[in-house]
C-alpha cells in the first residue's frame, strides 16, 4: 500500500489579472492619497499657519495654474500609460511560460516513451533526458513530475540476480542491462540530493516515493534529505550494497516500514539523523548486513517499533546517540546479530518498550552510558550481552533494566 505523501500546494496556473478600470481606479486612489500625504507633509514642515488670498489673480498665478492643469493631466496620462504597460508585461511573461510549458511537455512526452523501448541504451538515454526535464522544468510542480516517473521506474516488477533461471546467459545479460539502468536513476537522484537547497538543479525538499521497489545494490551516499517526504516502505532489500554513507537525514519523513533486509548490505555509516522521523517499523531483518557504525542520533525520531530481527546482522558500533528519540517498541530479536558495540550514549531516550530477547546475540559490551535514557525495564527475554549485572550492583547513569537481569549471568 502506497503511503499518504503530504499534498503540495498547486502552483499557479494561467494569468489572473483584475479588470482594467478596477486597477485604473485604485491607482488614481493610490496616487491622489500619496499626492495627498506629501502636501500634507511638506505644509507642517514648512510651518505654514494659512493661505494668503487674493482678489485677483496675476497673470504668472494664471500660468502656474495652467501649467498645474496640464501637468495633472500628463500624470494622469503617465499612470494609465505605466498600468497598460505592466498588464502587457505580465501577458508577454505568462505567454513565455505557456510556451515553456508546451515544450516541457513534448520533450517530457519523448522522455517517458524511451523507458518503455527494450534497449538498454535507449532506457539509459530517457533516464538522463527525463533528469536534464527536471533540472530545466519552469515551476515545481514539473519538477515533482519528472522525479515522480523516475521513482515509478524504480517501482516496476523487477528478478533480482538471486531469482534468475540458474545457465541462462540471455537472462542474466538482460538482467545486468536492466540493473545498470536502475542504478543510473538512484545515481542521479543522489547527485541532485548532494546539491545545496539554493541550487537551481537541486532536488531537496521533494517527494521520493520508492514503495515497494527491489533494491540489489545503489548509491545514495552524502545524499542530504532536508524536506518533503522519502518512502521506501515495503521494499526489498535483495543483494548488493545500496549505501547511504554519510548521508543527512535533518528534516524530512523517510520510512522503512514493512522493508524486507534478506541478504546483501545496506550501509547507513557515518550518517547524520539530526531531525525529522526517518521510520524502519514491521521491518523484518532475515539476512545480510545493515550497518548504522558510526552514525550520529542527535536529534528527530528513528523508529523500529514492531521489527524482526531473525537473521543476519545489524551493527550499531560506535554510533552516538546524543539527542534523539530511537523506539525499538515491541521489536523481536530471535536470530540476528545486533551490535552495539563502542556505541554512545550521551542524551535523547533509546526506548525498548515490550520487546523481546530470546535468540541471536545482542551486543552492548563496550557501550558508554553518561546522558539520556536507556530503557530496558520492559523488555523481555535474556539480557544482552555486556547488559547483565550482579545483584546490587550499581548500573551506569540512565540505564534501566529489569530486575530479573540482575540474577543472570553475562
Amino acid at each position: 500500500m502506497r503511503p499518504h505523501l503530504p499534498w503540495r500546494r498547486a502552483e499557479r496556473r494561467g494569468l489572473r489579472l483584475w479588470p482594467v478600470g478596477t486597477v485604473l481606479a485604485l491607482s488614481f486612489a493610490t496616487a491622489i492619497a500619496v499626492a495627498g500625504a506629501v502636501f500634507f507633509a511638506g505644509w507642517d514642515l514648512l510651518g505654514a499657519q494659512g493661505l494668503r488670498s487674493e482678489r485677483r489673480l496675476t497673470s504668472q498665478t494664471l500660468f502656474d495654474l495652467v501649467k498645474l492643469s496640464f501637468g495633472a493631466v500628463a500624470g494622469a496620462g503617465a499612470l494609465v500609460a505605466l498600468v497598460v504597460a505592466y498588464r502587457r508585461q505580465r501577458v508577454d511573461e505568462d505567454g513565455a511560460q505557456r510556451e515553456a510549458t508546451r515544450l516541457h511537455t513534448e520533450r517530457f512526452t519523448t522522455a517517458v516513451s524511451q523507458l518503455g523501448e527494450e534497449s538498454a541504451a535507449v532506457r539509459l538515454g530517457g533516464v538522463h533526458a527525463l533528469a536534464g526535464l527536471a533540472d530545466d522544468a519552469p515551476t515545481r510542480q514539473l519538477r515533482q513530475t519528472c522525479i515522480d516517473v523516475l521513482c515509478s521506474y524504480l517501482r516496476l516488477p523487477y528478478t533480482a540476480e538471486t531469482d534468475l533461471p540458474q545457465d541462462d546467459a540471455d537472462a542474466r545479460h538482460a538482467y545486468l542491462a536492466l540493473r545498470e539502468v536502475r542504478h543510473t536513476v538512484i545515481r542521479l537522484i543522489r547527485d541532485h540530493l548532494r546539491l545545496p537547497p539554493e541550487h537551481p538543479h537541486s532536488w531537496q525538499g521533494h517527494d521520493f516515493d520508492f514503495t515497494g521497489a527491489t533494491f540489489d545494490g545503489g548509491d545514495f551516499s552524502g545524499a542530504v534529505f532536508s524536506g518533503g517526504a522519502v518512502s521506501f516502505a515495503d521494499a526489498m532489500f535483495t543483494g548488493g550494497t545500496l549505501s547511504f554513507r554519510r548521508a543527512v537525514f535533518s528534516g524530512s519523513m523517510v520510512r522503512f516500514d514493512g522493508g524486507t533486509f534478506s541478504s546483501g548490505a545496506v550501509n547507513f555509516s557515518r550518517a547524520v539523523f539530526s531531525g525529522g522521523i526517518v521510520g524502519f517499523s514491521r521491518a523484518v531483518f532475515s539476512g545480510g548486513t545493515v550497518s548504522f557504525t558510526g552514525a550520529k542520533f542527535s536529534g528527530g525520531t528513528f523508529s523500529f517499533s514492531d521489527a524482526v530481527f531473525s537473521g543476519g546482522a545489524v551493527h550499531f558500533v560506535t554510533a552516538v546517540f546524543s539527542g534523539s528519540t530511537v523506539l525499538f517498541d515491541h521489536a523481536v530479536f530471535s536470530g540476528s546479530e545486533i551490535h552495539f558495540s563502542g556505541a554512545k550514549f550521551s542524551g535523547g531516550a533509546v526506548e525498548f518498550y515490550g520487546a523481546t530477547f530470546d535468540g541471536g546475540a545482542v551486543v552492548f559490551s563496550a557501550a558508554v552510558f553518561n546522558g539520556g535514557t536507556v530503557n530496558l525495564s520492559d523488555a523481555r527475554g535474556v539480557a544482552p550481552i555486556g547488559l547483565a549485572f550482579s545483584p546490587g550492583s550499581p548500573t551506569p547513569t540512565g540505564l534501566v533494566l529489569p530486575s530479573v537481569w540482575y540474577s543472570r549471568e553475562p
